[in-house]
């Protein structure tokens, strides 16, 4: 179990680039691999979780060059995957299994997709019940609900599917189905959840129709080739905004971030909490909105963080936490039930860690409250093999009274394999 040490800094200052959006790197293989023709891709995030989507697609005969640059996706068409002869490996991630298992719905072959010790612990029956109401035949562990799942997919039909709970990995895994099926596949969900896929399938000619709960997708249009550049990821610059809000004399200027507005929760929240942050230069590349972001030191205060900004921030709150918990007062956190079905239960390892760091917090069913302190103290956290825990935990040693040492950090390289040489970058170590 490898483990680092840091030591508190004076100010974090400098201009940084962040590696390719996670999400957008997934979904550029998915749809490439599907369309007809030869695919580009420019800032590919070349994390374990997207090098498991990868590996999987080659398993299923895609060709998929790499000269470390550009990748180039030779698509297959609709119908042109082939069966895998092993079992798909999906390692830790959550995006791989759920989307893939969408798309291996809709094939004519047999399929079994598995993960690691921790993604076998994570809820699959929120996309295996919408798909076998489709027409797969889907068997795994706990009557479904977790990994390994066998799949066998072939012809599918359309649903109109209420989604219980809003999550793009859900509504793209039964969107990617829907490409399948016969007629219009559509979702609803309880609030709008991060609309990548929504603009991915657009992008390569899907036949897309979005209302203002959820998305329609039309089955049988075949998908043309695309060349996408990818923008840098607003959930691996968060972990670098909140460390410039929370070092004294700081300023640091991200460049080329994608801030897709059902991504930008963490940058509202913590601007309500009193952040200075600006977005410069904003554009449109690929069909995603990207800015750079500048990001000044500030004296930030606690609120009550609740209802549609939750989602999309979802994926952020350890770094909103630590944030709080450098923060005057009191922050409130609520409906982030989501947070107990991550890579761990994201609520629970964030209270014992701010705890250690004698930070008061108080968990509850669907989130926290913490209350803030004039200073972290030191000692000894634990990711929990959370890449997130991971990276907000080597943040708040930051500003420390003294270092915190960071056991299993392995789990950093499945999404931002260059985080700590970037912090040490910016913290002038």
């Amino acid at each position: 179990m490898n483990s680092i040490t840091i030591t508190p800094v004076s100010s974090v200052k400098g201009e940084i680039h962040i590696p390719g959006d996670k999400s957008i790197s997934h979904r550029s293989i998915m749809l490439g691999a599907i369309a007809n023709g030869i695919t580009t891709v420019k800032g590919f995030l070349r994390g374990e979780d997207n090098l498991s989507t990868m590996k999987a697609f080659r398993s299923m005969g895609v060709r998929i060059d790499d000269d470390g640059e550009t990748l180039a996706i030779h698509g297959k068409g609709l119908h042109g995957l082939t069966e895998s002869s092993d079992v798909i490996d999906c390692g830790n991630s959550g995006t791989t299994i759920r989307l893939l298992s969408g798309l291996l719905a809709g094939q004519s072959f047999f399929s079994v997709v598995t993960g690691d010790q921790y993604l076998r612990k994570r809820p699959m029956k929120r996309v295996v019940e919408p798909l076998v109401r489709m027409g797969a035949r889907i068997m795994g562990r706990n009557v479904g609900n977790l990994a390994p799942l066998a799949i066998s997919g072939g012809a599918l039909n359309a649903i109109g599917f209420e989604s219980p709970v809003s999550s793009a990995q859900v509504k793209s895994a039964i969107m990617l189905a829907g490409l399948y099926a016969d007629g219009e596949t559509s979702v609803r969900e309880p609030s709008l959840s991060r609309d990548h896929s929504e603009r991915m399938f657009r992008l390569f000619g899907a036949t897309v129709e979005t209302f203002s709960s959820g998305v329609t997708v039309r089955g049988g249009v075949e998908l043309q080739a695309q060349d996408i550049t990818v923008p840098g990821d607003i959930s691996s610059a968060a972990f670098f905004i909140v460390a410039a809000l929370i070092t004294p004399a700081s300023e640091l200027l991200i460049r080329n971030v994608g801030v897709n507005p059902t991504r930008t929760g963490v940058i509202d929240i913590l601007i309500s909490m009193g952040g200075s942050i600006e977005l410069l230069d904003q554009r449109q590349v690929s069909g995603e909105p990207v800015a750079d972001i500048l990001v000044r030191s500030s004296q930030l205060k606690g609120i009550e963080i609740s209802g549609a900004v939750v989602p999309r921030a979802i994926d952020e709150f350890p770094a909103i936490c630590v944030a709080a918990a450098c923060a005057e007062g009191i922050t409130t956190i609520r409906d982030a039930r989501e947070l107990r079905v991550k890579e761990t239960d994201r609520i629970t390892a964030m209270a014992n860690n701010l705890h250690r760091l004698g930070v008061m917090v108080e968990e509850c069913e669907d989130g926290m409250t913490i209350t803030g302190v004039e200073q972290l103290g030191g000692g000894e956290v634990e990711s929990c093999g959370d890449h997130r825990i991971a990276m907000s935990m080597s943040v708040a040693a930051l500003i420390a009274t003294e270092s915190i040492t960071i056991n299993d950090i392995e789990c950093v390289a499945t999404s931002f394999p260059t985080f700590y040489p970037l912090l040490e970058q910016v913290s002038g170590r």
